[in-house]
């Protein structure tokens, strides 16, 4: 039987958007030199955002006149990020999970990969009692409930390494995407992990199932990382 891939784990806790990308990306450095051959398959890197953000992919194009300015004078950031997708927010009750992988390592198309992520969120959804959670054909991706979605996927693939992942939101305040239209889906909502489940649901309570279901789909062994990768 072939060994499972090790993935290694960093917990970065709460902390500024801008420097869990910093984190990432001295990762996606560290997972490119190393190539495809013996060693890691890569790092999971989760986080929660210590403040308001809210971030547009690749795909959104110019910005709307004054769309920024409006959005930080709402008392957010705003950042481009190098992922797929549109307008989406970021903040305090939400999950981050980037996976920084080597597809060829995995033997995962790009596809497969994104599909393995809903997967793991879906494995999360289940283990808390949520098995009506889904994920809809293209163009939708992501995890949703009665219409909503939970869960957000964006990602970025350069020279078969990912980049950036998924959002969860457990209990992030969801006033926040009042303001946008959320990955630019014109009248589908947004929905978070207490919401549905009618009590207070924090990151750190889903993390572990959020682990187990995560080594489950990909097949993996994560290994914990605590020094720093700067």
């Amino acid at each position: 039987m072939r060994a499972r891939p090790a993935v290694r784990l960093l917990r970065l806790g709460r902390l500024a958007y801008a420097e869990s990308l910093a984190a990432q990306e001295r990762c996606v450095g560290r997972q490119r030199a190393a190539g495809p051959g013996p060693g890691a398959a890569g790092w999971l890197l989760l986080s929660e955002p210590a403040g308001p953000v809210y971030t547009r992919g690749l795909r959104g194009g110019p910005d709307p006149a004054g769309e920024e300015r409006r959005l930080r004078a709402l008392g957010a950031e705003f950042r481009r990020a190098a992922r797929g997708g549109l307008l989406t927010f970021h903040g305090p009750g939400q999950l981050l999970a980037y996976p920084v992988l080597d597809l060829r390592r995995l033997g995962l198309s790009l596809r497969a990969y994104v599909g393995a992520l809903e997967a793991a969120a879906l494995g999360l959804c289940r283990r808390l009692g949520l098995p009506a959670a889904r994920a809809l054909p293209p163009p939708y991706t992501g995890v949703w409930l009665r219409g909503r979605k939970l869960c957000a996927v964006g990602v970025h693939c350069g020279m078969h390494i990912t980049s950036h992942g998924l959002a969860l939101n457990c209990c992030t305040d969801l006033t926040w995407f009042d303001h946008i239209v959320p990955c630019g889906l014109e009248g589908m909502g947004v929905t978070s992990l207490s919401e549905e489940l009618q009590r207070h649901v924090t990151v750190d309570e889903i993390t572990e199932p959020f682990l187990n279901a995560f080594e489950e789909v990909f097949q993996c062994t994560l290994t914990s990382h605590e020094e720093s990768v700067g």
